[in-house]
């Protein structure tokens, strides 16, 4: 006798249909609730994870369709610093060898260069020497997060993605990381990917933002027009909930109603029509593309 399996196996799309360009020497920021897939898009690009579909380009090369063996020599180029730094270093080198290891990996320089090298590094991020034998557990999270910036920008790399950079660290802490970052992008001219729930960090740090919904960016255009007027109606409301310092100053939110669609199991159309104020019978039945409005501005909107 059959019997019927309690499980049905479902397909996850982490990420769909994300089309952004990041120019040279730019800051771009991505932004959206946690899971709607930022990270994921990060870790593609520098081939943590594979795509099924689609294309990744970099300075011409088409790096999705790279084997790992083809995009070595661009990995000095292409750079990342994650989330939690803790979970990043490895718990058993020092600061010294987990700095020198690009080093060692993508340059010819020789030892003593090398560790020339990791004391220059680690004075940019505002590390003394005596960090250098220290393991990551010696360290706080916030040299800890200094030390995957030093790891990540050691070979002068020409893109870095952040993934959530200052999300782990307290707040006075958080300032000083993102001077650093900023600092190292206008020394080195580096262009940057800034993955972050945090728009007060984005607004500070991009020229340019894409915003993402369930795995597909919504809105991207200049930080300015974006943060002056928002066209989705979703970026309208990730804007509307940034606190406001001043507890004097009165500030109009918007609140959405409805849950966010299961990801397993989306719904025809416009995903975030079930939760959208200015839903129309259309968003039901079309799913919304990236439409140029003008100014390098494009939203993914029926009622714009």
């Amino acid at each position: 006798m059959l019997r019927e399996s309690l499980f049905v196996r479902r397909e996850l799309w982490a990420v769909s249909g994300v089309t952004f360009s990041v120019a040279r020497g730019e800051t771009l920021g991505l932004v959206g609730e946690s899971g709607c897939g930022k990270s994921t898009v990060g870790r593609c690009i520098v081939r943590l994870l594979d795509t099924t579909a689609g294309a990744i380009s970099f300075d011409g090369h088409r790096i999705s369709r790279f084997s790992q063996r083809q995009f070595w020599p661009l990995r000095r180029r292409i750079q990342m610093v994650f989330q939690d730094p803790a979970d990043s270093l490895n718990p058993r080198m020092t600061v010294q060898e987990m700095v020198m290891e690009p080093l060692r990996l993508h340059t010819r320089l020789a030892r003593r260069d090398r560790e020339d090298r990791v004391r220059e590094l680690l004075e940019l991020v505002g590390l003394k020497e005596e960090y250098m034998d220290r393991f990551p557990h010696q360290l706080s999270t916030g040299q800890q997060q200094r030390v995957g910036v030093a790891r990540a920008v050691a070979t002068q790399p020409d893109f870095l993605v952040l993934d959530e950079p200052t999300s782990a660290l307290d707040v006075s802490v958080r300032g000083r990381i993102l001077k650093l970052l900023s600092d190292l992008g206008a020394r080195f001219g580096m262009t940057y990917l800034f993955i972050s729930h945090d728009l007060s960090v984005i607004k500070h740090m991009c020229q340019r933002v894409a915003v993402m919904y369930l795995g597909m960016v919504v809105e991207v255009g200049p930080a300015a027009a974006i943060f002056r007027e928002p066209l989705h109606p979703y970026t309208t409301a990730l804007i509307a909930a940034i606190p406001i310092p001043d507890p004097k100053q009165a500030k109009k939110r918007m609140i959405l109603s409805g849950e966010v669609p299961s990801p397993v199991n989306l719904p025809a159309g416009c995903f975030f029509r079930s939760r959208c104020p200015r839903a129309q019978a259309a968003c039901a039945e079309t799913r919304p593309g990236l439409r140029d409005v003008g100014g390098g501005h494009r939203v993914a909107c029926l009622a714009v």
